[in-house]
């Protein structure tokens, strides 16, 4: 059994985290820990978790706990990370990796070094949906794929729980970072392939202040398929994701939800030629004990930091097309 400690417990972690470790078969959550201890031990309590600590620093070093996921805000999770890894503590981070690639670079070689496991939380590769439409993409059900289509839209205005979104310093960026992100990896993932060039156009708003609050992205993959993103702060809760083919349609206009079932089609002609209907809602359960798994040498964890350095790339590269005006490439990842 995996013991977890959860760095920056917070809206997250309650919502999603702790439903999906309830489920685990291997696994459990033994410590957290949030910047203000009274709040720290008041999640302990509600969620029945043994320790609370008031710094990350508390909970790496402590010995009831065997791995560490970082779910503290983006422009921590470097720090957090390079503490797990001077801990010897396997740690997941969630998405965006970091604020900008560098930071990953160093995340990466850190662990590399200390050879202490690295991996980054996205879920999105532990859903029914996602392995669906990929398994048909490999099976060829619909030819080459010449374009890829992925929104993904909530709204986050004044009085969002998450109070940093909009700030550039901590946040690394608007709906790109937080969600484009997922997209990103997504259609990466469904597609193994990568994305080699990046045009990006966005907008703010009063609200939004140093960070976009909506954009639109084109992604050029390196075998010829183009992408589509949408993503915005302003918008309707929206996650669909379409691949269209040389001789067919992949799509689910729900495609990343957890929350409810989401219907998969595969169409012809402009005729449905299949169906199913899914249910994602295992995917946190499914990404925590495949870490564990990992953390007991079983199995490789499927999304390795480096896996997050690709993603991160992409961001970098959409961020500077917003500046510049013009498509931008994507810088590489070396490999190990």
């Amino acid at each position: 059994m995996v013991r977890f400690g959860i760095v920056g417990f917070g809206l997250h972690a309650a919502k999603r985290l702790m439903p999906g470790f309830a489920s685990a078969k291997n696994c459990r959550v033994t410590a957290l820990s949030r910047r203000n201890l009274d709040k720290a031990q008041e999640s302990a309590r509600q969620f029945n978790i043994p320790l609370a600590f008031a710094s990350a620093e508390e909970l790496c070093r402590s010995p009831e706990v065997d791995a560490v996921l970082v779910t503290t805000p983006n422009a921590c999770h470097l720090q957090d990370v390079l503490l797990a890894v001077e801990c010897r503590k396997p740690v997941l981070c969630e998405k965006p990796m970091a604020i900008h690639a560098d930071e990953c670079r160093k995340m990466v070689e850190a662990a590399r070094r200390a050879k202490v496991l690295l991996g980054v939380a996205h879920v999105f590769r532990f859903e029914d949906s996602t392995a669906w439409l990929r398994d048909r993409v490999a099976e060829g059900q619909i030819g080459k794929p010449i374009i890829a289509r992925a929104e993904f839209s909530f709204f986050a205005g004044r009085g969002h729980p998450r109070t940093w979104l909009h700030d550039p310093a901590i946040a690394g960026g608007g709906p790109i970072a937080d969600v484009g992100v997922h997209c990103i990896d997504t259609l990466r993932f469904i597609l193994q392939d990568e994305v080699v060039r990046v045009s990006a156009r966005g907008f703010s708003d009063r609200v939004s202040g140093g960070v976009e609050a909506g954009a639109v992205l084109i992604l050029e993959f390196a075998r010829g398929t183009l992408g589509i993103l949408a993503v915005s702060f302003r918008a309707e809760y929206r996650t669909p994701v379409e691949l269209v083919g040389e001789n067919g349609v992949l799509r689910a206009d729900n495609a990343l939800t957890v929350e409810r079932p989401v219907q998969l089609q595969l169409l012809r002609g402009g005729e449905t030629a299949k169906t199913e209907t899914v249910s994602n809602q295992p995917a946190y359960t499914r990404q925590v004990d495949a870490f564990a798994a990992a953390v007991e040498g079983k199995t490789q964890f499927p999304v390795s930091g480096e896996e997050g350095w690709r993603n991160q790339e992409v961001l970098d590269a959409a961020y500077r097309s917003m500046n510049s005006g013009k498509a931008e490439e994507v810088r590489a990842v070396p490999t190990g």
